[in-house]
């Protein structure tokens, strides 16, 4: 009996303590977007600022629990930033593969090609809502 209630408060603390770890992270976050859009972040990596603000939220006064953060609309990973350039059709020197394995070596040399003119909209090859990749096989496919 004394040990199930000595492990139920200990779980409760872990999760206390992890809600505390969540929060800091999403209003750190936050703040580093907003700090990213204005230009002031100062020429900060990610892992510094968030030690900073970390730092900064745990020396400050809990908040006003009826206040809360602006928050910054969030850019979809998947919107890229304009329009990249994606291949018409599938390379001739690759019709000797499997369908699949064209696409992605068509698509992965336009990629690389791109790099160079910064063609590929901001979007990286695999990311999460659909990167480069996505993009261009679904294109090839089509054609």
């Amino acid at each position: 009996m004394f040990r199930s209630l000595i492990l139920s408060t200990m779980l409760i603390c872990v999760a206390a303590v992890a809600h505390a770890q969540d929060s800091a992270m999403k209003t750190c976050g936050e703040k580093w977007q907003s700090a990213k859009a204005a230009g002031t972040a100062g020429g900060n990596t990610w892992p510094k600022f968030l030690a900073e603000c970390r730092a900064g939220l745990s020396a400050t006064p809990a908040a006003n629990p009826e206040v809360k953060p602006a928050s910054v609309p969030a850019k979809s990973p998947s919107e890229p930033k304009g329009s990249p350039v994606l291949p018409a059709a599938v390379d001739g020197k690759f019709t000797s593969l499997r369908p699949a394995q064209a696409r992605q070596k068509t698509c992965s040399e336009q990629f690389q090609a791109n790099k160079a003119s910064d063609a590929n909209a901001g979007l990286r090859w695999i990311q999460k809502g659909g990167g480069y990749w996505s993009l261009c096989n679904k294109k090839l496919k089509g054609a």
